[in-house]
Protein backbone atom coordinates (compact mmCIF):
# COMPACT_ATOMS: atom_id res chain seq x y z
CA UNK A 1 0.00 0.00 0.00
CA UNK A 2 1.02 3.47 -0.63
CA UNK A 3 2.18 5.97 1.79
CA UNK A 4 -0.13 8.20 0.37
CA UNK A 5 -2.79 5.77 0.92
CA UNK A 6 -2.11 5.02 4.29
CA UNK A 7 -2.14 8.77 5.47
CA UNK A 8 -5.33 9.50 4.15
CA UNK A 9 -6.95 6.49 6.25
CA UNK A 10 -5.10 7.41 9.12
CA UNK A 11 -6.10 10.68 8.79
CA UNK A 12 -9.59 9.46 8.33
CA UNK A 13 -9.49 7.53 11.24
CA UNK A 14 -8.40 10.41 13.50
CA UNK A 15 -10.91 12.38 12.22
CA UNK A 16 -13.99 10.19 13.00
CA UNK A 17 -12.53 9.27 16.19
CA UNK A 18 -12.38 12.22 17.08
CA UNK A 19 -16.41 12.63 16.48
CA UNK A 20 -16.89 10.02 18.06
CA UNK A 21 -14.99 11.12 21.24
CA UNK A 22 -16.95 14.33 20.67
CA UNK A 23 -20.23 13.52 20.27
CA UNK A 24 -19.49 11.17 23.66
CA UNK A 25 -18.47 14.39 25.50
CA UNK A 26 -22.40 15.66 24.65
CA UNK A 27 -23.95 12.37 25.44
CA UNK A 28 -22.74 8.87 27.41
CA UNK A 29 -19.50 9.82 28.53
CA UNK A 30 -20.25 13.06 29.75
CA UNK A 31 -19.22 12.37 33.08
CA UNK A 32 -16.38 10.80 32.80
CA UNK A 33 -14.54 13.73 30.66
CA UNK A 34 -15.63 15.58 33.64
CA UNK A 35 -12.86 13.90 35.70
CA UNK A 36 -10.19 15.16 33.31
CA UNK A 37 -10.94 18.57 33.63
CA UNK A 38 -8.84 20.42 36.19
CA UNK A 39 -9.79 22.40 39.01
CA UNK A 40 -8.22 25.97 37.91
CA UNK A 41 -10.08 26.10 34.50
CA UNK A 42 -12.39 28.77 35.02
CA UNK A 43 -15.23 27.54 33.31
CA UNK A 44 -17.99 25.03 35.15
CA UNK A 45 -16.23 21.55 34.55
CA UNK A 46 -19.78 20.30 32.66
CA UNK A 47 -19.28 23.77 30.57
CA UNK A 48 -15.79 22.68 29.45
CA UNK A 49 -16.36 18.98 28.35
CA UNK A 50 -19.17 20.21 26.57
CA UNK A 51 -16.93 23.14 24.46
CA UNK A 52 -13.84 20.59 24.28
CA UNK A 53 -17.16 18.02 22.81
CA UNK A 54 -17.89 20.81 20.08
CA UNK A 55 -13.97 21.59 19.61
CA UNK A 56 -13.30 17.63 19.13
CA UNK A 57 -16.40 17.07 16.32
CA UNK A 58 -15.04 20.45 14.08
CA UNK A 59 -11.35 19.26 14.50
CA UNK A 60 -12.70 15.22 13.07
CA UNK A 61 -14.50 16.84 10.35
CA UNK A 62 -11.76 19.16 8.97
CA UNK A 63 -9.72 16.23 9.26
CA UNK A 64 -11.97 14.28 7.81
CA UNK A 65 -13.46 16.70 4.81
CA UNK A 66 -10.92 19.23 4.37
CA UNK A 67 -10.06 20.52 0.91
CA UNK A 68 -6.14 18.77 0.20
CA UNK A 69 -4.76 22.64 0.33
CA UNK A 70 -5.24 23.22 4.24
CA UNK A 71 -4.76 19.35 5.33
CA UNK A 72 -1.53 20.38 6.94
CA UNK A 73 -2.73 23.42 8.63
CA UNK A 74 -5.85 21.63 10.56
CA UNK A 75 -3.21 18.67 11.38
CA UNK A 76 -1.25 21.47 13.22
CA UNK A 77 -4.78 22.52 14.60
CA UNK A 78 -5.44 19.07 15.66
CA UNK A 79 -1.83 18.61 17.38
CA UNK A 80 -1.90 21.82 19.13
CA UNK A 81 -5.30 20.60 20.73
CA UNK A 82 -3.88 17.49 21.70
CA UNK A 83 -1.11 19.03 23.41
CA UNK A 84 -3.51 21.41 24.92
CA UNK A 85 -5.68 18.87 26.48
CA UNK A 86 -2.92 17.26 27.95
CA UNK A 87 -3.12 18.95 31.14
CA UNK A 88 -6.70 17.19 31.86
CA UNK A 89 -5.06 13.83 31.60
CA UNK A 90 -2.07 14.77 33.97
CA UNK A 91 -4.91 16.24 36.19
CA UNK A 92 -6.64 12.68 36.29
CA UNK A 93 -3.44 11.22 37.03
CA UNK A 94 -2.09 13.29 39.88
CA UNK A 95 -5.85 13.71 41.51
CA UNK A 96 -6.29 10.03 41.01
CA UNK A 97 -9.67 10.44 39.08
CA UNK A 98 -11.04 7.00 37.54
CA UNK A 99 -12.56 7.06 34.43
CA UNK A 100 -13.06 5.20 31.53
CA UNK A 101 -11.28 2.50 33.13
CA UNK A 102 -8.64 3.86 34.27
CA UNK A 103 -8.79 3.25 37.75
CA UNK A 104 -5.20 2.63 39.33
CA UNK A 105 -1.96 4.93 38.73
CA UNK A 106 -0.53 2.83 36.26
CA UNK A 107 -3.54 2.91 34.08
CA UNK A 108 -3.47 6.83 34.56
CA UNK A 109 0.05 7.04 33.97
CA UNK A 110 0.16 4.76 30.72
CA UNK A 111 -2.28 6.78 29.35
CA UNK A 112 -0.37 9.75 29.88
CA UNK A 113 1.92 8.03 27.42
CA UNK A 114 -0.85 7.56 24.49
CA UNK A 115 -1.00 11.76 23.58
CA UNK A 116 2.26 12.19 22.40
CA UNK A 117 1.30 9.81 19.74
CA UNK A 118 -1.88 11.55 18.83
CA UNK A 119 0.28 14.47 18.33
CA UNK A 120 2.41 12.67 16.13
CA UNK A 121 -0.70 10.70 14.32
CA UNK A 122 -2.09 14.52 13.67
CA UNK A 123 1.01 15.81 11.99
CA UNK A 124 2.08 12.82 10.29
CA UNK A 125 -1.36 11.93 8.69
CA UNK A 126 -1.78 15.19 7.38
CA UNK A 127 1.61 15.91 5.93
CA UNK A 128 3.31 16.43 2.45
CA UNK A 129 1.58 13.95 0.00
CA UNK A 130 4.45 14.19 -1.92
CA UNK A 131 7.88 14.85 -0.36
Amino acid sequence: MKEENIKEIARILLGTSLIFAGISHLTFARKDFKAQVPDWVPLKKDDTVVYSGIVEIALGSALVFTPEKHKRKVGKIAAAFFIGVFPGNISQFTHKRSAFGLNSDNKRFVRLLFQPMLVYWAIKSTGDRNP
